[in-house]
């Protein structure tokens, strides 16, 4: 799959098990997330259309293995276990939060990211973001210093993912949304914990206030 997804882009696509995905996360190994991995193939779908986000499903955080990543991940903190499903193909934009993310692969699926520090006045260069791989049933942490946003799908099924985050993320800010007035990081905010950078281009981010400060061509991947 690795081979044929570099043969059909002007990008390099690397694996997540690549020296080079070291100062984006690590790979979660010696786990067992077939538990997750099953609750999702029987009972969620892929839309027709776009991307469906779910932060937190009751059944995903009750399974056994959520108190591993409680406990070893996070340090005892509260999480949250949800999905994020879907037929991306598009870069879009990038998010971070204050704290990891896990990913858990439901399917293969590709992952555009980037380095926070790589952010200069609220502005990232699509040019600066690399791709990787990651195959079904792999774990991922991606540490808090890593953009990312929504995986893009390798086939024309789409994608699923387990998204793991501390307790509140992403869900609606207390003052209702970003302040466009701000200046700095602040501006990013967009939800609790997230803080958001989009290409001019993406008019569903850019109508929820994000800020357009994703500079280059908004690039699509092939399968």
């Amino acid at each position: 799959m690795l081979k044929h997804l570099n043969e059909k882009n002007d990008v390099t696509i690397y694996s997540v098990t690549d020296p080079c995905f070291e100062t984006y996360g690590r790979v979660i190994s010696n786990i067992n997330c077939n538990e997750l991995i099953s609750f999702m193939e029987q009972n969620t779908v892929i839309p027709e259309k776009g991307n469906i986000y779910v932060a937190s499903v009751e059944e995903l955080e009750r399974t056994h293995i959520a108190e591993f990543f409680k406990n070893r991940i996070y340090g005892e903190m509260p999480i949250q276990i949800g999905y994020c499903n879907g037929r991306n193909t598009t870069y879009n934009g990038f998010e971070y939060h204050k704290g990891s993310e896990i990913n858990i692969a439901v399917t293969d699926f590709m992952l555009v990211l980037g380095h926070t520090w790589e952010i200069k006045d609220n502005t990232y260069r699509i040019e600066d973001a690399k791709v990787f791989f990651v195959e079904k049933g792999t774990a991922i942490e991606m540490y808090q210093t890593t953009l990312h946003l929504s995986p893009c799908r390798v086939s024309d099924i789409g994608f699923k993912d387990v998204v793991i985050l501390p307790r509140g993320t992403n869900t609606p800010l207390n003052n209702g949304g970003a302040d466009e007035a701000a200046i700095g990081e602040e501006r990013l905010l967009l939800q609790r914990n997230k803080w958001v950078i989009a290409h001019p281009d993406r008019e569903p981010l850019i109508k929820q206030g994000a800020y357009p400060g994703l500079l280059g061509e908004n690039k699509e991947l092939y399968y």
